[in-house]
């Protein structure tokens, strides 16, 4: 998975490496990290001619979204094979009285994609504390996108056993209850 925005000097390295996946990404040149997910109803015409080329080279495309349900219609229709959820807002309200409210948020928001028949990814602020209770409430994730959170963990932990650390929470939370 390739990660960024396609009008920032994305594409070049695209059309090189060829990945499996791209997740666009709507953040400015000037930010140092993702704040929020595309306007599909601002940003749609600019995106079809990206998501064109992208897919005439075997790549599956992502875009970052916020958790808003009916704007996953609109993803699908622009050309999107799944759609990243941004998840700070979640992780911001995690260890708060919001998080029932944020995790029923992403819960109609990954039911909406799944509904237009797009794949579900997340991503922003995930951890170990906060991504088990999220991967129970919120249907048909596929990918999640760990970066500070693994790295950080992984300077402390090692990165082989970060990974082991973070596939055991994975697997908790799709056991059965």
């Amino acid at each position: 998975n390739i990660e960024g925005n396609p009008f920032h000097n994305l594409m070049p390295l695209v059309r090189e490496c060829r990945p499996q996946q791209c997740t666009l990404v709507p953040d400015s040149a000037e930010q140092s990290t993702s704040d929020h997910g595309w306007d599909l109803r601002a940003d749609a015409a600019r995106l079809r001619p990206v998501i064109d080329e992208l897919k005439s080279l075997g790549v599956r495309i992502s875009l970052f979204m916020d958790p808003v349900p009916e704007a996953m219609a609109l993803a699908r229709e622009v050309g999107a094979d799944r759609v990243e959820l941004y998840t700070e807002p979640y992780a911001a309200a995690w260890d708060t009285a919001e998080r029932a409210a944020q995790l029923e948020r992403y819960r109609a928001a990954a039911q909406a994609a799944l509904d237009a028949g797009l794949g579900v990814n997340a991503g922003h602020d995930l951890n170990r504390a906060n991504l088990g209770d999220f991967l129970r409430a919120v249907p048909g994730v596929q990918e999640v996108s760990i970066g500070h959170a693994l790295v950080g963990e992984a300077l402390e932990f090692g990165i082989a056993e970060t990974v082991r650390l973070y596939q055991r929470c994975i697997r908790q939370a799709q056991a059965p209850a």
